[in-house]
């Protein structure tokens, strides 16, 4: 190993490298702290070509390479164990912005909300938000295929790419860049780097696809009395096209947040079980009111909501939106979580609900399911949050033994344990047992054929 990083030393410029422990520590540390790393050296290049040498040297020399970009992961997939390092947070150019062919492109290191920025500026939208936008890369959120609030509207990011630049295992670049609609070319070599983690390659830039800006966004925050009340809905309140957003909140998140964030205000003046906040993009405020009145007042009228908050204006919209936001944040004040990104099928996650929380109460008597997320398209994060006056440490021990049992319910009912933060190390036993072994063994060919000295985040996923 030490002659490979002397041979990177060597021949990348200053400034592209560094292992200066105080500089590289907060990129060995999760976030949540609950993966810690080391690494011999942390490479930081500035160009695809740097990225390129550096690739081709670890290759030379089978020094393994994790890829990092705004190191906001959730499944340990980017704390190196030992691995170079590779951040790319110096490469954050926008590449260019083609609001005719609704296209931009960017670099892996530019943050998500820079690219907001960039579309916003070009009268375009780009719909993935996610409440770490400003500080999760490109590169990162199209590694783990993040989803965010609007893939109900707009889908995942796998849908919203047109192609990518990636450095390979051996040091080559394939550019896949383009803006084209259709190009029947051959396989869509692209999508193989998106939700791969790293482990086919370094992403290092992509063309992203922008849609037109909704002239208006009509924001709307609902009481229900249960998660069954929300599939009943979904269909009225998509009816025309228009719903960009359905997030589900449970009391417990809920109270967390606005009982303990000074900045979040709570617009009811009761309590409900559920809480309901919904996005419609429409041509005008009238018509956004229209909307809103319509669906909502029909679901008051019938008692099927409790209660109902319209955003007038751009100022309550953001209020209401920052409850959702700080749903995360807020289960900190509930003490040690154990942390789930499943989906099921929208219609049953009333009935997952139901099961996963009487399974986990078994499991540890007294612990409090917190289960929200992106109703609309199925992807709920359920959480579990310690007993009160539990020991954290000894309440998290319980990690293994409290996801098998929601595990095995999202299997029974057809989803997914895995729906947009990825597989990573902290999902990798659990994909190898519970995907078909025809699934496993056409994804180890995969890796092996573009990464056949396995150097490419090899710890993760497969």
């Amino acid at each position: 190993m030490s002659a490979g990083i002397d041979a990177l030393k060597s021949a990348l410029p200053e400034g592209a490298w560094t292992q200066d422990p105080d500089l590289i520590d907060p990129h060995l540390r999760e976030w949540r702290d609950k993966y810690f790393g080391q690494t011999p050296i942390m490479l930081t290049p500035r160009s695809t070509d740097e990225v390129a040498a550096a690739v081709k040297i670890c290759a030379e020399h089978k020094l393994p390479i994790m890829p990092q970009g705004g190191n906001t992961g959730l499944v340990g997939g980017n704390t190196p164990q030992g691995e170079v390092l590779i951040s790319l947070k110096k490469m954050t150019a926008i590449r260019d912005i083609n609001p005719t062919a609704n296209a931009i492109t960017v670099e892996a290191g530019a943050t998500l909300q820079s690219v907001l920025d960039a579309a916003d500026a070009a009268d375009r939208k780009f719909p993935l938000t996610l409440s770490s936008q400003g500080s999760c890369t490109i590169g990162g959120v199209l590694s783990t295929n993040a989803g965010g609030n609007h893939v109900l509207k707009y889908g995942t990011t796998k849908e919203l790419v047109f192609g990518v630049e990636a450095v390979l295992a051996d040091g080559s670049i394939f550019n896949g860049l383009t803006s084209l609609r259709k190009d029947n070319t051959g396989y869509d070599l692209s999508r193989l780097f998106l939700g791969a983690e790293g482990t086919l390659g370094v992403i290092t830039a992509a063309t992203l696809k922008l849609f037109p800006k909704p002239k208006y966004v009509q924001r709307a925050l609902i009481g229900l009395d249960s998660a069954a009340v929300a599939v009943s809905l979904l269909e009225p309140f998509r009816a025309g096209g228009r719903l960009a957003m359905f997030e589900l909140m449970p009391s417990i998140g809920y109270r967390a947040v606005v009982d303990n964030f000074e900045a979040v205000r709570d617009p009811f003046s009761d309590k409900h079980p559920w809480y309901l906040l919904c996005d419609w993009e429409v041509d005008s405020e009238e018509d956004g009111l229209s909307i809103a009145e319509n669906v909502i007042g029909h679901a008051l009228e019938n008692n099927t909501v409790k209660d109902a908050v319209i955003a007038m204006n751009e100022t309550q919209a953001a209020e209401l939106l920052s409850i959702r936001e700080h749903m995360s944040a807020g289960q900190k004040f509930l003490g040690g979580s154990v942390k789930h990104d499943i989906t099921v099928p929208i219609d049953k996650i009333p009935e997952f609900f139901i099961r996963a929380d009487a399974a986990v109460q078994k499991v540890i008597p007294g612990c409090r399911p917190v289960g929200f997320g992106h109703f609309g398209d199925g992807n709920i994060h359920y959480n579990i949050a310690q007993p009160e006056g539990a020991d954290k440490e000894q309440f998290l021990a319980n990690w293994d033994a409290l996801s098998q049992p929601v595990f095995d319910i999202v299997d029974t009912l057809g989803g997914s344990i895995s729906a947009e933060h990825g597989i990573g190390i902290m999902k990798r036993d659990d994909l190898a047992q519970r995907a078909s072994p025809v699934k496993m063994k056409l994804l180890r060919m995969i890796k092996t054929a573009l990464d056949p000295d396995g150097i490419m985040n090899p710890r993760v996923m497969v």
